[in-house]
């Protein structure tokens, strides 16, 4: 861990290395869809590769961490802010392109799943109904393996085009070589995906934006809106996460400006202008009941960055 004034001076000389690209201070709490959070030292929106290359430079030559942030809709921040460089991708990166004839789909890290799950199946495609009901891109989508509703990323993914700040260079991984896991992947925290390939189907019986339309309705009914990240924990092999919090009483369980939800006991709610402090203070604190009185250990399906050693 740098010293306060070590770390000033790499954030100063990885500003300079970057200049006009990055912004300093950036609040991080903003683009997560829980709405709280503090600040990235700094922050790189990369329109290239090139631009990538760059914060690649400042990584290794200060020793700076990097924070790969999309939709931020599996990501909380804490109110101490991230001490390093952050870094979203934009311009071309957020193409797609669907080729009907032969199902297959390419899209760049930050496009949105709800979106170009409902593009699919207005193209007569099937196979990529589910990814309606996920509020994240295809890059985090990837990294984590997301899935629901019988299905995820595993099931239709072909290829991705990864590029790592660690040796400042892209490759193109299979899925072998992704090495999906249950909402994980052996994409690592240096890693940044690109773009990934699709294989999916062609919607012979044209039920897919049915499909859809049930996915959507079936979030409104069973999930709550507001500030929250999706489910928190990773289901346990006996139950689900949320029948299990449920089951031990946490619905409404409270620690200053965050609860677990009166509506879904596996989603965690943040109020208007609280504190990610407090979100994480509840993670931990009903993880560590349940692993007392079930003798089970909750596995989180959030990032949880800057709160140092238990993050």
């Amino acid at each position: 861990m740098k010293s306060d004034k070590a770390h000033q001076t790499a954030v100063e000389e990885a500003k300079r290395l970057l200049g006009s690209l990055a912004q300093k201070d950036k609040n991080l709490g903003t683009m997560t869809t829980y709405r709280v959070g503090g600040n990235a030292a700094l922050y790189v929106e990369a329109q290239s590769e090139k631009e990538l290359s760059q914060v690649a430079v400042a990584h290794k030559s200060t020793g700076l961490p990097v924070l790969v942030v999309g939709k931020g809709s599996n990501l909380l921040v804490a109110q101490a802010g991230f001490p390093g460089i952050a870094v979203s991708l934009g311009g071309h990166f957020g193409a797609s392109e669907i080729d009907t004839e032969h199902a297959v789909v390419r899209a760049g890290g930050p496009v949105a799943l709800p979106a170009l799950a409902r593009r699919c199946a207005r193209a007569g495609l099937t196979g990529f109904e589910w990814a309606v009901g996920v509020p994240g891109s295809i890059g985090g989508a990837v990294r984590m393996n997301a899935g629901g509703h019988g299905s995820d990323m595993e099931a239709s993914i072909v290829e991705a085009s990864i590029f790592d700040f660690a040796t400042s260079s892209t490759q193109l991984w299979d899925k072998q070589r992704i090495r999906f896991g249950y909402r994980q992947s052996a994409i690592g925290a240096t890693q940044i995906v690109l773009e990934a390939t699709l294989q999916l189907a062609h919607d012979l019986d044209g039920d897919a934006l049915g499909v859809l339309g049930d996915i959507v309705q079936w979030r409104r009914d069973n999930q709550p809106g507001g500030q929250n990240a999706g489910s928190v924990f990773v289901n346990p092999e006996t139950e689900t996460a949320g029948e299990l919090l449920d089951r031990l009483g946490f619905k409404g369980f409270r620690i200053g400006s965050a609860q677990i939800s009166e509506k879904h006991a596996n989603f965690v709610q943040a109020d208007p202008g609280g504190s990610s402090d407090d979100v994480d203070e509840v993670i931990r604190t009903v993880a560590a009941r349940v692993f007392k009185e079930a003798d089970i250990e909750l596995r989180t399906e959030i990032r949880r960055v800057g709160f140092g050693a238990r993050s």
